[in-house]
């Protein structure tokens, strides 16, 4: 296994996308059709189970992207470790829409613009030697993106911030949900693709600690922007920020110069992830902005994984600076790590979700789906309908659900994996599958088809990862 330095500084530089925003350009009308159904079939009825009140009710009544195309740059290709292809590009988008949406007992709203900014990963795997040559393409963000919406009809109550905040916190959620890096959306080229080849597994972990800050509402001649943000000795605390991953230190009082030294386990998925760390004074009445300080994995392990950040305030410049450090972990076949001493995270357990098989009953009244269990982790399935070119008695689900495993964590005596199919909110059987027999497994890794009492079969993999620290 390459160490992590070499694979940072192994990549090559980005290119131009000229010719990918050509395609897009000429694909544009077929994209706005596809997405426009893609966000009413995905975004609705999530409007309907997140909205509060009456925004319940917002369904889309017209989508129109608009005649502007999305703008890709700065692409990276790089070979992923199971032999995929992974593009790594910026994506820019200032669309000028025409999207109204409508609901009970609120006007209608439209939104006029939109602008899209973040950057892309796409992974292509895996690779065949059947024309398309790809087996699947797994879109994301490596961040959450800029989103930002201008809206038309209603504008007097958007103005307030209500719709706009409450909408876009939706769309952030869903995204984050399905296209933020761990999530990948799934588009498959090859219909029989296996989700076990095409899953891509994650880097690996990084312990980030959070050491200490100078200077949170120090007075300089210099620069006196502190005076205006803090008027008393601040009560600071660091919110850290990677992924979808969030960690809280806790407050030191009455300090200029606050020292937490405490430590966070994240999981990687891409080493151009941001780590966030904004610094706030706790306060009873609501806490104040002190500082945001930015870097990236790749950043931190590249600064031989010690880095001193400057904190800005509004896009300002401050006098205040946050110290971090890490240390990066792979993620191995190897159970010895199970028993280390050593405290946090130790390993991972990943149960990938191919199929059902042979399920019965009518078809226009199934609606399966897979339950996974373990311990106090629970994770479902989406539930699939019956619909054209859907086989829904041999349904694909194709998800991936980890789970961290902490210190102290007896492998042997946990308690089995829970696989259940159902049908609706009926349980149509499930298996019981030991962690003792994944640690059996070669390279620890148990795929197989699940045999239920109802005579159907779910095809699922479990995989149980230990932890190594990189060279």
């Amino acid at each position: 296994m390459a160490s992590i330095l070499d694979t940072l500084t192994s990549a090559r530089g980005p290119e131009s996308a000229g010719f990918l925003n050509d395609i897009v350009a000429h694909l544009w009308p077929n994209i706005c059709v596809a997405g426009g159904k893609m966000i009413k079939d995905i975004v609705e009825p999530m409007f309907e189970s997140m909205l509060p009140g009456p925004l319940k009710s917002l369904h889309f009544e017209k989508i129109d992207l608009g005649l502007i195309p999305m703008r890709f740059d700065n692409v990276a290709v790089t070979k992923t470790d199971n032999g995929g292809i992974k593009l790594d590009l910026d994506l820019d988008w200032n669309g000028n829409c025409d999207i109204e949406l409508n609901g009970n007992m609120i006007p209608k709203i439209g939104v006029e613009h939109v602008k899209l900014r973040g950057r892309l990963s796409v992974l292509l795997c895996p690779l065949t030697n059947i024309i398309p040559l790809i087996g699947a393409a797994q879109v994301s963000f490596i961040d959450q993106p800029y989103l930002k919406l201008s809206w038309t009809d209603g504008a007097h109550i958007a103005n307030l911030g209500i719709i706009d905040s409450t909408i876009r916190k939706v769309i952030h959620t869903i995204m984050a949900g399905m296209v933020v890096l761990p999530n990948r959306f799934l588009v498959k080229l090859d219909s029989t693709s296996d989700w076990f080849k095409t899953y891509q597994p994650q880097l690996g972990m990084l312990k980030l600690t959070i050491q200490g800050a100078t200077d949170m509402g120090e007075e300089l001649k210099s620069k006196n922007i502190f005076k205006k943000l803090i008027h008393d000795v601040p009560d600071c605390y660091a919110k850290v920020n990677l992924g979808a991953q969030e960690f809280k230190t806790q407050t030191v009082k009455n300090n200029h110069h606050p020292e937490w030294n405490e430590t966070q386990d994240f999981w990687v998925s891409d080493t151009d992830q941001t780590i966030e760390v904004d610094i706030k004074d706790d306060d009873t009445a609501s806490d104040d902005d002190i500082g945001i300080a930015t870097t990236t994995v790749k950043a931190l392990l590249l600064a031989g994984g010690q880095q001193e950040l400057g904190l800005t305030h509004k896009g300002e410049a401050t006098n205040g600076k946050i110290k971090i450090s890490a240390k990066f972990y792979h993620l191995v076949a190897d159970a010895s790590s199970f028993s280390s001493p050593e405290a946090g995270v130790v390993g991972q357990l990943t149960v990938l979700v191919a199929s059902a098989l042979n399920i019965d009953g009518k078809r226009e009244q199934l609606k399966p789906s897979v339950k996974v269990t373990w311990g106090a982790n629970s994770f479902r399935t989406p539930i699939k309908l019956d619909a054209p070119g859907q086989d829904i008695q041999n349904p694909s689900f194709d998800q991936a659900y980890r789970v961290p495993i902490p210190s102290g964590t007896d492998m042997a005596g946990s308690g089995p994996v829970k696989l259940t199919l159902m049908d609706g909110e009926t349980e149509k059987g499930s298996v019981d599958v030991s962690l003792q027999t994944v640690l059996e497994a070669p390279n620890l890794t148990l795929e197989q088809e699940f045999s239920l009492n109802s005579g159907a079969k779910i095809r699922a993999a479990l995989i149980l990862r230990g932890i190594k620290l990189s060279a």
